[in-house]
């Protein structure tokens, strides 16, 4: 594998990515004491942050290793959704697939972090699933950036209400009348939506739960291999990619079947790791790497941002010199 080649290809990918964002918000400060009215931590705060967070995670991801993504979202006309507007110009983010709404309220996750340990997170949340005149404006949004010309459609789903049946099965339909690869980043409430997509890649806990089953796969692979079959025979998907955190990944398209062993890190946080995952593989797998290599490559990226504290995108360099270290080993 050419390493400079593959990275080069990555740079005139345009990638739709369609699903749930947010805010993620962090207050950082110090412990000294506890509370005299309760018996909790008094934080001296220190510093305060926003990052882009969900689906635009996914798309700082693709935009750091060089791409050019396309983010297509619902946020709540209020002070969140300014924010978050705010944020997306800060990062160069385009906002043309952004739909604002006075009916929805920006998802807003605010962490508290004290002595450097994460103590309370506070959750400022809509769940419910959108309006039919959203999913109207959604999917024409899609229809028109899709006729405008991506290399592929990312659907992330957080469980924030965008993600509907109707939205899902819709734009893998028009995604796949235009011959687009689909990949998804699944949660449980629309897990069976996924339809006759490219790649589905949900994490052991989502498998399980999705399914209703229950294995362990420390005592065998057998339990698992199955599920990922009945997952098959439901979906009608190309190609499984199953993050399976310290036991690496697994692969699997038709019957070759392949697992990449996790990689030996100083783990800090595990927030957004999901988001690397699925923005690596696609942009792998539009640069028409073979899915055992799309598992690889995306395994080690997920790995390295879990050594960051907070949501954070893939580092562009570090991934090419991982990659290129793995080679001479």
């Amino acid at each position: 594998m050419n390493v400079e080649a593959l990275f080069d290809k990555f740079n005139d990918k345009r990638i739709l990515v369609v699903g749930d964002v947010m805010i993620d918000a962090y207050l950082r400060g110090d412990v000294t004491r506890v509370s005299p009215e309760a018996p909790v931590p008094i934080v001296n705060l220190k510093k305060s942050e926003e990052r882009l967070g969900g689906a635009a995670n996914v798309a700082l991801n693709l935009l750091s290793l060089g791409a050019e993504p396309i983010l297509c979202a619902i946020v709540g006309d209020d002070k969140g959704g300014g924010k978050f507007y705010q944020l997306l110009k800060a990062r160069d983010l385009s906002s043309e697939g952004m739909i604002k709404s006075g009916d929805r309220h920006t998802t807003i996750k605010t962490r508290v972090i004290g002595n450097n340990q994460h103590l309370l997170r506070i959750d400022e949340e809509e769940e419910a699933v959108i309006s039919a005149d959203l999913e109207h404006q959604l999917i024409s949004h899609v229809s028109e950036l899709i006729a405008n010309g991506v290399d592929a459609v990312i659907l992330e789903d957080y469980n924030k209400g965008l993600l509907s049946p109707r939205v899902i099965s819709e734009v893998i339909a028009l995604a796949n009348a235009a011959g687009i690869p689909v990949t998804v980043d699944p949660k449980k409430d629309n897990f069976f939506a996924y339809k006759n997509v490219t790649l589905f890649k949900p994490n052991l806990k989502e498998l399980k739960e999705g399914l209703g089953v229950e294995f362990d796969i420390k005592e065998g692979k057998s339990g698992f291999e199955s599920a990922v079959v009945q997952l098959e025979s439901k979906l009608n998907n190309s190609i499984t990619l199953v993050t399976l955190s310290e036991h690496g990944v697994f692969v699997k398209k038709q019957e070759k079947k392949d697992y990449i062993p996790a990689h030996i890190r100083r783990i800090s946080d595990v927030s957004g790791a999901g988001d690397t995952v699925i923005a690596v593989a696609t942009l792998c797998l539009v640069a028409e790497l073979n899915p055992s290599q799309v598992a690889d490559i995306s395994n080690l990226a997920g790995g390295i941002v879990c050594e960051v504290s907070g949501v954070v995108p893939i580092d562009r360099d570090q991934l090419k010199t991982e990659i290129l270290n793995l080679m001479k080993a």
